[in-house]
């Protein structure tokens, strides 16, 4: 069968199809609930398949082909998807006409009726059912129109709740680890209340604190979550800037050949672009140049879950449960005091001096500091020792002649720390202004730089 379909009103364009697919929606659950009209698109088309038989209406389609084996056989849903349509259009090329049932109405959060819909190869006819959206409406008390409710798919939370501020209903929330990806998307949520089973018997409807979501509920493929509202969604940017990364990973050359050693240099470059900005003060520019530190970050977080190791989530929850044990008198009972954080770092890591740690690869003066800085922690302060900086680095100058410069800049550093001044920082604006004095006489004389 040949049918000519008109196409995109835009153009005017008419495609050839040569099959026509026929979408029933078998409704929320309870048979009762699916449509008459379906009842009788089913009855007036022979061939049946149905999306899944993990429904309560699945009955109704039957005798029917269903595709539960493609859903264990595909290494992912848009696989699985991909592989529906297909074995959809071909029946419908080879027969002329078949029906497709699915759960719900096929309108809502059916990505196989919407590539169905695209296909050019076939027409497509949609017989809609009640949906799971309606009944979540009366359950929930709220009229989504006024409300401004957005329904998300829990697969994509992190992406598709990025920058949203609720409410939101989540549909799709069929694993324990969909319920769990929801939970970590966010820093904190709001109480939210798990809809289970619409319509049918053991319908279930209860409200959870946001920490027990994927504790709480055992979840099937007829459950789907209210939030009222979200929290800032630092979490969600976050989530969807990781998905990004990985993306970046499998999809563009360059960063399918990084390794950790590779990334090095860039790291460092960032690095130091970051504290030009901090220099400058220039919250733009800032703002972009923690953006590109942050990427580093990701990129050898994912690279490290590649292997097995750890991930950016990892990361995160590592870095918050350290500093809350090196705040104890903030987090801990009343009354604790303040702890040595030097002693406490010795202790965490089981080390046996304050100056294991420290990195062998900091710039000398950084590394100079950090050693000074370990020493006084203790109660080894040189500069306490001595009646004034300027007397002590007078003494040192004596050592320049016996070709000891380290000692004078050793001492350089200790009166910089003693002065609160950050060494790097002050040698970097003292070779810049030098740079500038230069630059200004080069302008003056026409002297051609070297």
């Amino acid at each position: 069968m040949e049918l000519l379909v008109g196409g995109d009103p835009a153009d005017g364009a008419r495609r050839l199809v040569t099959g026509r697919v026929v979408v029933v929606g078998l409704g929320p659950g309870d048979p009762r609930l699916a449509s008459a009209a379906a009842a009788e698109a089913l009855a007036a088309t022979p061939r049946h398949y149905l999306r899944t038989t993990r429904h309560p209406s699945a009955a109704l389609a039957e005798p029917a082909e269903s595709f539960d084996d493609l859903y264990e056989s595909a290494d992912s849903i848009e696989e699985v998807y991909a592989g529906v349509v297909e074995a959809l259009v071909a029946a419908a090329v080879s027969t002329g006409e078949v029906a497709y049932a699915v759960p719900g109405s096929p309108l809502i959060a059916e990505r196989t009726v919407e590539l169905l819909r695209a296909d050019p190869r076939v027409e497509v006819t949609v017989v809609p059912s009640l949906s799971f959206l309606d009944l979540a409406w009366a359950r929930l008390g709220v009229d989504p129109v006024d409300a401004g409710v957005r329904l998300v798919d829990g697969h994509r939370f992190a992406v598709e709740a990025a920058g949203q501020a609720g409410p939101l209903l989540v549909a799709q929330c069929d694993s324990r680890h969909v319920l769990s990806e929801i939970k970590l998307a966010l820093d904190d949520g709001p109480a939210v209340t798990v809809l289970q089973r619409l319509g049918l018997a053991e319908e279930s409807v209860r409200t959870l604190p946001w920490e027990d979501l994927d504790r709480d509920v055992e979840p099937d493929h007829l459950t789907c979550v209210w939030i009222p509202r979200l929290a800032d969604p630092v979490a969600a940017e976050l989530s969807r800037f990781a998905e990004l990364v990985r993306t970046l990973r499998v999809r563009c050359p360059w960063d399918a050949a990084q390794t950790h050693q590779s990334l090095t240099r860039h790291l460092l470059e960032e690095t130091y672009e970051v504290l030009e900005a901090i220099d400058e003060l220039d919250y733009g520019h800032l703002e972009e140049e923690l953006g590109d530190l942050l990427f580093q970050v990701a990129f050898h977080a994912t690279l490290a879950a590649e292997a097995g190791q750890f991930t950016l989530a990892d990361v995160a929850r590592g870095v918050h449960d350290k500093l809350v044990a090196r705040h104890p008198h903030l987090f801990g009972p009343a009354g604790t005091p303040v702890p040595n954080w030097e002693e406490l770092k010795k202790f965490e890591k089981g080390r046996s001096s304050v100056m294991e740690g420290i990195p062998g690869s900091l710039p000398s003066l950084l590394y100079a500091l950090k050693v000074q800085t370990k020493a006084a922690s203790i109660g080894l302060d040189r500069a306490k020792d001595d009646a004034a900086a300027p007397p002590e680095l007078a003494s040192r100058l004596e050592a320049v002649e016996a070709g000891d410069v380290g000692a004078v800049l050793f001492s350089v550093v200790n009166t910089a720390r003693r002065l609160g001044v950050d060494p790097e920082s002050a040698l970097r604006d003292a070779a810049a202004r030098f740079r500038d004095r230069v630059m200004a006489l080069e302008a003056q004389t026409g002297t051609p730089p070297a």
